[in-house]
C-alpha cells in the first residue's frame, strides 16, 4: 500500500456515483416508509427472484434516522453489473463473462493507495459512542435468528504471518450496540486469518464495511487468488489504485468512499449464539451455534448512509446472478492456466447458486479431453467449494442455456459410461444434504458428479447430426429476427 496526499479521494469507487448511472438507465426505484421488521425483506425476496427487476433504495425506514437508507437488488441485472465494471450495456450473460475475462487475463494487481481522509469519515464514533442499532438492519427471512446488517458487506483482515490483506464477504448479525456476530465457513480466507490470531491467543483485528462500490463487493464475494488482496486485484482490473484510509484502531485499510465501516477485535473467548440464517442454498442449513463476536471500537459513516443489502435466497437470486459472470470468467482462466486447450465457454449456473452446477463447453482435441476438463473444473479454486455437478458439452452447446445443456446430457451421455464421481470433496456446513451424523462429526465434505455430455471421441464423426443451426449462426439469426419476439 502506497501513501498519497491527504484529503484526496476519487469517486471511482463510490456507491453513489454508480447508483446515479443506474438511475440514468432507468433501473433504480425509491420507496419510502417500508419497515425493517418485515417489508424490506419481503420486497427484496420478490425483486431478486425476477430477472431484470430494478434496484430499490428504501428510505424513511420507521424507527431509524431519516437519511439512513437500504439498497436491495443492486446487482440483479446484467446491465447493472456492466456499469460496475465499465462494460458496455446490452451484453449477454456470456458476453459479460467474456468482458470480465478480458479484464483479468494478464492484469497485474495495483497496490491500494492510502489517503488521509475520505467521505467514510464524515461521522466518527468511538468507544461508548458506538451504537450499531442506529442502522436499519432488516429481518431478511421470516425464521432468521436476528437482524443482519452484513449481507452486502465485506470484512477486511490481515494475515499475521505475511501481512496479506484479505477482503471477504461473510454474514454479520447485530447482537447489540457494540457487538456483531459473524459466521465464516471453514476454509475461507477470513477464517484462516482469524484462526491464526486465536491460535496465538491474540484478538483478531477486523474492519467491516457495510456499503461500498459494487466492484469491491464483487471481488470480496468471489474466488480471488490466495495471497492477493482484493483491493489490489480491483486496482488491477480498473488500472488505478483503490483509495483507502488507514484505520486508527486496527491499522487495516478502509475504503475511503465506503458508506459505513467499523473497526474492532474478535477473540476466541467471546462467543454468542449466531443464526439461524436463510442461506444461499435456499435453506436454513447451518442452524444456530456459538460464533465469535466482533467488539466494535470505532464506527465511521457518511452523511445519509446507505446499507447495501444482498440477502441470499433460493437460487436463482441476486447473489447467484451477480456471481455467475465473474466466477465463470475466473474458472475459465483457471482451466487455461492448467494447460487445458480449446475451452470455448464456461457458466456456473444461477439455479445452483453459481457454485453447484457448472458447465464447460470445449472443442474436443484428443481422447480424455472431456474427462480432464471435468476433474480440473471440479477441484480448482473457483470450482472446489460446495460444488455438486460439473457437465462438459461440445462447442455447439451454449453452456449458459440450461435447456441446451440438459438436452446435451439427455442425448450425448450414457448414465453408466458418462458419469464419474469424486468423493470427499470440499463442501460447507451450509449444504442441506449433509447428514446429521456427518454434520455432528464436522465432516463437511460431499461428492461430485462429473457428467460427460460430449459426443464420444471414438465415434464422434459418426454421431447423428443436429437439426438446428450452428451456435454462431443461431446467435446471428436471433439478432436478425429478434424484433419478431417483441
Amino acid at each position: 500500500m502506497t501513501v498519497a496526499e491527504p484529503h484526496k479521494t476519487s469517486a471511482t469507487y463510490d456507491l453513489r456515483g454508480w447508483l446515479e448511472r443506474v438511475e440514468q438507465v432507468g433501473e433504480l426505484r425509491f420507496v419510502e416508509g417500508a419497515s425493517a421488521e418485515r417489508e424490506i425483506g419481503e420486497a427484496a425476496d420478490v425483486l431478486q427472484h425476477r430477472e431484470g427487476a430494478p434496484a430499490v433504495v428504501f428510505g424513511g425506514v420507521p424507527g431509524y434516522g431519516r437519511g439512513f437508507r437500504v439498497l436491495v437488488n443492486g446487482l440483479g441485472s446484467v446491465d447493472r453489473m456492466a456499469l460496475a465494471v465499465g462494460a458496455p450495456l446490452g451484453l449477454s450473460k456470456l458476453g459479460l463473462a467474456d468482458f470480465w475475462r478480458e479484464r483479468i487475463v494478464g492484469r497485474e494487481p495495483v497496490a491500494s493507495v492510502e489517503v488521509g481522509w475520505g467521505p467514510v469519515m464524515e461521522n466518527v464514533r468511538r468507544g461508548d459512542e458506538v451504537d450499531m442499532t442506529v442502522f436499519p438492519a432488516p429481518l431478511w427471512h421470516p425464521r432468521d435468528g436476528g437482524r443482519y446488517l452484513g449481507t452486502g458487506s465485506f470484512d477486511v483482515t490481515r494475515d499475521p504471518d505475511d501481512g496479506w490483506v484479505n477482503v471477504g464477504t461473510y454474514r454479520v448479525m447485530v447482537h447489540d450496540g457494540r457487538r456483531l456476530g459473524y459466521y465464516i465457513s471453514p476454509g475461507k480466507h477470513g477464517r484462516i486469518h482469524r484462526q491464526k490470531y486465536f491460535d496465538r491467543g491474540e484478538p483478531c483485528p477486523v474492519v467491516m464495511v457495510f456499503g461500498s462500490h459494487p466492484l469491491l463487493f464483487l471481488a470480496s464475494s468471489n474466488e480471488i487468488p490466495f495471497g492477493v488482496s482484493e483491493f489490489d486485484w480491483v486496482g488491477g482490473v480498473l488500472g488505478e489504485p483503490v483509495e483507502v484510509v488507514r484505520g486508527p484502531v486496527t491499522g487495516l485499510p478502509i475504503p475511503a468512499n465506503a458508506e459505513i465501516a467499523v473497526e474492532g477485535f474478535a477473540s476466541a473467548e467471546e462467543m454468542l449464539p449466531e443464526g439461524p440464517f436463510g442461506e444461499w442454498t435456499g435453506y436454513y442449513a447451518s442452524g444456530e451455534r456459538a460464533e465469535p463476536v466482533l467488539r466494535v471500537e470505532a464506527l465511521y459513516y457518511r452523511d445519509d448512509p446507505i446499507v447495501v443489502g444482498c440477502p441470499p435466497g433460493r437460487p436463482p437470486d441476486e447473489l447467484a446472478r451477480y456471481r455467475a459472470p465473474l466466477r465463470s470468467a475466473l474458472l475459465f482462466e483457471e482451466l487455461a492456466k492448467a494447460g487445458i486447450p480449446d475451452v470455448v465457454g464456461v457458466w456456473q449456473h444461477e439455479a445452483g447458486g453459481s457454485r453447484m452446477f457448472t458447465v464447460v463447453s470445449i472443442r474436443q482435441r484428443y481422447p480424455g479431453h472431456a474427462r480432464q476438463v471435468l476433474h480440473v473444473a471440479s477441484q480448482c479454486h473457483t470450482g472446489a467449494y460446495a460444488g455438486k455437478y460439473v457437465v462438459v458439452v461440445d462447442e455447439d452447446v451454449d453452456p449458459s442455456d440450461l435447456e441446451e445443456v440438459v438436452w446435451a446430457v439427455c442425448t450425448r451421455s450414457d448414465p453408466v459410461e458418462s458419469i464419474d464421481f469424486v468423493r470427499r470433496a470440499w463442501s460447507t456446513p451450509l449444504d442441506p444434504r449433509l447428514t446429521p451424523e456427518r454434520r455432528a462429526a464436522g465432516d463437511f465434505t460431499s461428492s461430485r458428479a462429473l457428467i460427460d455430455a460430449t459426443r464420444p471421441w471414438e465415434w464422434r464423426d459418426q454421431f447423428p447430426p443436429v437439426n438446428v443451426l450452428p451456435l454462431a449462426e443461431r446467435r446471428q439469426a436471433l439478432e436478425r429476427w429478434s424484433y419478431l419476439l417483441d
